[in-house]
């Protein structure tokens, strides 16, 4: 275990793994012994089953399913704080992309994978069907009430493009209220860096995607969140055509071309969901809408009818 001296203070290095929300969840930390560093990562374990209780559309009771229950009825319903705000948060993305992200793709969503799960294309009219409940627009927040209004039937709500980045936000927020100000947090590839290591000034390690090579490079990290996503592992494959899991809420399709896209931003939630909203905007649009979102940078790769691609942000580290 490495032991580093910070003036009068000896940091310990802590390592953390376990399940969560259906990937791995990982996290580095710097602190004086074993009891804090204990501590610590039991109560963000806690904090993060809890907003997996919030925010998973996988899990039946969870707060944002019962939410979507009411979809239709007229009625303003209460959310947790929690719930509320990653509402907010990915409607203004929503809105800004102008439906590029949509956290209320759920139909589409749930159709997707039914097709996966059988091996059977839906249907253009199951398609259209899902399509009608799709928009950000039917969504009202009241954050005077915190109440959410969903005004379309069978609108079903889907923060999975944005709900691990927030979660690892708030993973933060709990290491910090332990005193913790050396940390890496990693769930399921969105990575999210404090201060950097004792030992390491530049900052932490990481892995991600090139740009030049389709293969892996390395980055200091800190203070900044880093998430990367790309269909080579998930896609749907129908007669002979591929189907990325990133789907495009516009015209309720996966994605049928190659995209790699790796977002570095100010916290986690930015990088996660921009990472799906450039990639259904395509590397030339997302050139101009890089500028509505400051502070974050971007690397992107598409292969698109066999011509390839690739462009990254001034900003973006080599």
């Amino acid at each position: 275990m490495p032991i580093v001296s910070v003036g009068q203070e000896t940091l310990q290095r802590f390592s953390f793994k376990r399940g969560l929300m259906g990937t791995q969840f990982n996290v580095l930390i710097y602190a004086p012994d074993s009891s804090v560093a204990n501590r610590a990562n039991a109560a963000v374990s806690a904090r993060m089953d809890s907003l997996n209780q919030i925010m998973s559309d996988y899990l039946d009771g969870s707060e944002i399913n019962r939410l979507s229950v009411t979809s239709g009825s007229g009625k303003w319903v209460n959310v947790s704080p929690e719930l509320f705000e990653v509402l907010q948060k990915a409607k203004q993305i929503a809105r800004i992309s102008h439906g590029r992200f949509d956290p209320t793709i759920g139909p589409l969503s749930l159709l997707w994978r039914r097709a996966v799960r059988r091996k059977e294309f839906p249907g253009a009219r199951e398609r259209r069907r899902a399509h009608r409940a799709v928009s950000y627009k039917f969504m009202d927040l009241d954050s005077t009430s915190r109440t959410v209004r969903l005004r379309r039937p069978k609108m079903r709500l889907d923060v999975g493009g944005i709900g691990q980045g927030y979660a690892i936000d708030e993973a933060l927020k709990v290491l910090h209220r332990f005193g913790i100000q050396s940390c890496l947090i990693d769930l399921g590839g969105d990575v999210l860096a404090a201060d950097a290591p004792p030992d390491q000034a530049n900052g932490w390690r990481v892995s991600i995607g090139s740009l030049e090579t389709n293969d892996t490079a390395t980055i200091s990290l800190k203070n900044a969140a880093i998430t990367t996503s790309g269909d080579t592992y998930r896609h749907f494959d129908y007669k002979g055509r591929r189907y990325s899991h990133i789907m495009n809420p516009r015209s309720g399709l996966g994605l049928r071309h190659f995209v790699r896209v790796t977002v570095l931003g100010p916290d986690g939630y930015r990088a996660d969901a921009l990472t799906k909203l450039f990639s259904v905007a395509g590397w030339r649009k997302s050139r101009r809408l890089l500028t509505r979102f400051p502070g974050v940078e971007l690397s992107i790769l598409e292969n698109k009818n066999g011509r390839l691609r690739k462009w990254q942000s001034a900003g973006f580290p080599n």
